[in-house]
């Protein structure tokens, strides 16, 4: 009789893009959140948990960003009785579920509808350096709103919820542009966003196609704008440029007059906002449009001025043009202004923590009717690791108390400890593994990275009196000191057992 074959035993790894969280990771997330949506209650926004999980019909077929968007997402097929059922997928933002909710919900939801929303999000990408496919978002928004109000609002409470965190003023900026503007500077070249062909001529159905290409080509190019500077963007949207490896790039093939108003509208920052709005106004020339646009701007300056929210803190900028095919409005990012060292030690700016704008067109896919909103995503990971950069946190945590086990008939002695240090506010558990090595108990409680050992034998039951032994100072006398700092420094304290949480915090707060 043949041999059975062993099935092979799974391999215990993580899925390519994926990353598992620990102890001190995910504490700081957590107290993050805490922190931002401490922030985002006291603006007024009301909490919402949707599901993880929706259909793709409610998702949408596209991705901010994404050049291949149904590729994106997570996605299977519901297998129903009777046949196939629908398609599901995993939320790749925390925007479009906002859709469906209001949309599902609007007749019991109050307009505007203010809410803010956090957890992961799975977007089916190749992964990099950094770039995984499940990661934390953290968003806020306004439904119903088309007051520019409410975009201003965003701004100021983006600048806040930076600052609670521990991104002091002078290490972000929150830069604001509008779309508006954009789209008036591509009707003044002749590329209105707008515009609409027929199709029954197959000569008018080339041009039309010509036209949307041209138009998403120059796109493109404006997205290139902070890596290659003015004049790389001016060769990109003319002939072409030689890359830095050599290669040459096609360009969009304008004429210097179809290219100076889009050079002009990037390099349209002044010194003030004032200084900007009115180099902007001319950018957008005769633009029914792009004059909206450059007005939504000047009330934005206007009300984030009379908030008390200056140019250190948000600033407009014409050459933030995130999203361009999604937003609809004003848009704005925040950016770490700091420096820190690449993989190869070169200095770089951090970069975007933030972004987000008005998108008056996703509720309406529900709806039929247009609905205005306006919101901001929060990248929790990209926000920690600037944290960490800045040695703001990331520095060893401290794990619980250990109390040890000295004679295991004695457990409830030692339970009972353990619940006064818990009682008192003090993170505390007992030793669970085989007391009988008492070396292996104290290397467990170093391990733990514990700041404390509690120890209680026979001798010291008899007499009413524990051992309290300081672990940090141990280890730092360990590593440094002489026997004579031994001796003046002790780390290891008799106490009576009435006093062991006196004495346990105590010690604890002069780590504090």
């Amino acid at each position: 009789m043949a041999k059975e074959k062993k099935a092979p035993r799974p391999k215990a790894q993580t899925p390519k893009g994926f990353r598992d969280y620990f102890g001190a990771e995910v504490t700081e997330r957590t107290e993050m959140l805490g922190k931002i949506a401490g922030v985002y209650h006291r603006y007024g926004f009301d909490a919402l948990e949707s599901a993880a999980v929706e259909t793709v019909e409610a998702l949408g077929k596209f991705l901010p960003d994404v050049d291949r968007p149904n590729e994106g997402v997570f996605a299977w097929q519901e297998d129903d009785e009777g046949g196939k059922g629908d398609w599901l997928a995993l939320r790749y933002d925390l925007t479009a579920p906002l859709a469906r909710v209001y949309a599902q919900h609007r007749n019991d939801l109050s307009l505007p509808y203010r809410r803010y929303a956090m957890g992961p999000v799975w977007r089916n990408e190749k992964p990099g350096p950094g770039r995984f496919r499940q990661f934390y978002q953290c968003d806020a928004d306004t439904v119903g709103s088309g007051s520019v109000a409410a975009d201003a609002e965003i701004c100021a409470m983006l600048a806040d919820t930076l600052e609670v965190v521990g991104i002091p003023r002078g290490d972000y900026i929150v830069r604001v542009n509008n779309r508006k503007v954009l789209n008036g500077v591509l009707e003044s070249i002749g590329l209105d966003p707008n515009a609409e062909f027929g199709t029954g001529d197959r000569r008018e159905t080339i041009d039309a196609s010509l036209f949307a290409a041209t138009r998403d080509a120059v796109l493109r190019t404006i997205d290139k704008f902070d890596k290659v500077g003015e004049a790389g963007v001016r060769e990109l949207l003319g002939k072409g440029r030689l890359d830095a490896s050599g290669a040459y790039i096609d360009g969009v093939g304008l004429s210097d007059a179809q290219a100076e108003p889009v050079i002009a509208f990037l390099t349209s920052k002044g010194e003030t906002a004032a200084e900007t709005i009115g180099n902007l106004k001319a950018a957008v020339g005769d633009s029914a449009i792009g004059t909206e646009g450059v007005a939504e701007l000047e009330q934005i300056a206007d009300l984030l001025a009379a908030g008390g929210y200056g140019p250190d803190r948000i600033v407009i900028d014409p050459s933030v043009v995130r999203g361009l095919g999604y937003y609809t409005g004003p848009v704005f990012e925040a950016e770490l202004t700091f420096e820190i060292l690449d993989e190869k030690g070169r200095k770089r700016q951090f970069g975007s923590v933030a972004g987000g704008g008005r998108y008056d067109d996703l509720v309406k896919r529900f709806t039929g009717q247009p609905v205005p909103a306006t919101g901001v995503s929060i990248g929790v990971d990209r926000l920690l690791a600037a944290l960490r950069e800045k040695g703001r946190i990331g520095s060893q945590s401290m794990g619980p108390v250990v109390v040890t086990v000295m004679d295991r008939d004695r457990m409830g002695d030692y339970q009972a400890m353990v619940a006064d240090l818990r009682n008192a506010g003090i993170r505390a558990e007992v030793y669970l593994g085989n007391p009988k090595n008492f070396g292996n108990q104290l290397k467990y409680a170093d391990k733990r990275q514990s700041p404390v050992a509690v120890i209680e034998g026979g001798d010291e039951k008899a007499n009413g009196v524990v051992q309290i032994k300081d672990l940090i100072l141990g280890a730092k006398i360990a590593e440094s000191a002489s026997l004579e700092e031994w001796q003046d420094r002790p780390n290891q304290f008799e106490v009576p057992r009435d006093q062991l949480v006196t004495k346990v915090r105590e010690i604890l707060e002069s780590y504090s």
